[in-house]
């Protein structure tokens, strides 16, 4: 890549976080473009992610993970079903005073999160291989974040062991929700759902936030 297409793919995250409302640092950009290369040489041997253009990866993995950095709270995440590590890669760059624990079964991916990690030297990036149903951490994280992973009421069942009082779920949906709005399980509740609009995705974005339910 030449100097003047570094540049633009730059401008182009830097215009995009921006639009999100979510600007970045040069030391952020340049990180979240060194994640973009590292996904994209370990992708040709490794198939992390059927996005093979950078271009589509610079959309739909490092603008959508951005897109709820508003909505996390607290000192603690856990990114369930992260794949290749995202949202929690990006996230993590640009909130290094989070803790992040990357989830995932698939051992490649989780080598990769781990390896993307070490490059970057991020230091609050946990990854994890394992299934969430089985895990009992010590304590509860304040932000569940899950994209994609599955309906909302089959995962809340299975983020449910790392949920306390105060935790608030992120599931991020390529679909509407009305649906699945009406199936959230007893024991929780919806607490707002954003319709994100992610520059270079001409798609649905939408964003259910959830807590337990108060007792």
């Amino acid at each position: 890549m030449s100097a003047a297409e570094r540049s633009a793919e730059q401008a182009t995250l830097e215009d995009g976080a921006r639009a999100l409302g979510t600007p970045l640092e040069p030391a952020q950009s340049a990180a979240l473009l060194r994640l973009l290369d590292e996904l994209e040489r370990w992708n040709r041997s490794f198939n992390l992610t059927s996005i093979r253009d950078r271009g589509g990866m610079l959309t739909h993995h490092l603008l959508d993970s951005l897109s709820i950095r508003p909505f996390l709270t607290g000192s603690t995440v856990a990114d369930v079903g992260t794949g290749a590590g995202f949202p929690g890669l990006p996230l993590a760059i640009v909130e290094p005073a989070r803790r992040f624990t990357l989830i995932d079964s698939n051992n490649k991916k989780i080598r990769f999160v781990a390896h993307a990690a070490r490059t970057l030297g991020l230091a609050n990036v946990e990854p994890l291989h394992g299934r969430v149903e089985d895990l009992a951490p010590a304590r509860p994280f304040d932000t569940v974040v899950a994209r994609a992973c599955a309906p909302l009421p089959k995962l809340l069942a299975l983020v449910e062991p790392l949920c306390g009082p105060a935790t608030r779920a992120l599931a991020m949906k390529s679909v509407q929700l009305a649906g699945e709005l009406h199936e959230v399980p007893a024991g929780w509740q919806v607490e707002a759902v954003h319709d994100l609009d992610v520059p270079g995705i001409d798609a649905v974005r939408t964003l259910a936030v959830l807590r337990p339910a108060a007792v």
